[in-house]
């Protein structure tokens, strides 16, 4: 449980180290890790890439005998999509729980052994890719679709 612990507090302090990052050096290159602006597929960014140093603490803390696999990645819609405007104090909680509700998944899996098999493995760093791929190239060429959209602005991705 310790590092599951310690997992969360790493994803946090990660989270607010790529925001203070973008905010300090606003370029396309930080745009790539943190939202460009309100739209639910670029706040996904907050819960994509802080997981990332989060999973790898908790994957090296974990004991090979348990399987080192499992993780689970979770995007959340932020409020400003569904209400239309901005509650940073429920961004912030909604962020915390996803994480947590993450790390709970992961735990619970790795307790039962399950996805541990090598085949699982490799889907699931294919899926990690794939999402890594998405964001990069929708962070500069979003489709046409209203998860891309940003509430406020009506804008999508860096434009």
């Amino acid at each position: 449980m310790k590092r599951y612990i310690l997992g969360f507090f790493t994803a946090a302090a990660a989270a607010a180290a790529l925001w203070l990052l973008h905010r300090t050096f606003p370029c396309p290159l930080t745009a790539l890790l943190t939202p460009v602006n309100g739209s639910p597929w670029e706040m996904g960014k907050l819960l994509y890439w802080p997981y990332l140093p989060a999973a790898l603490v908790i994957w090296r803390m974990t004991p090979e005998r348990q399987g080192r696999g499992g993780h689970c990645l979770l995007l959340a819609a932020m409020p400003q999509g569904v209400l239309g405007r901005d509650l940073m104090w429920l961004d912030i909680a909604i962020f915390q729980i996803a994480v947590l509700l993450g790390f709970w998944v992961s735990w619970t899996v790795l307790r039962r052994r399950a996805l541990a098999a090598p085949l699982w493995q490799v889907a699931g760093g294919a899926v990690l890719a794939a999402v890594w791929a998405a964001f990069i190239v929708w962070t500069f060429a979003p489709p046409e679709l209203p998860l891309f959209v940003d509430p406020e602005t009506g804008l999508r991705g860096i434009r």
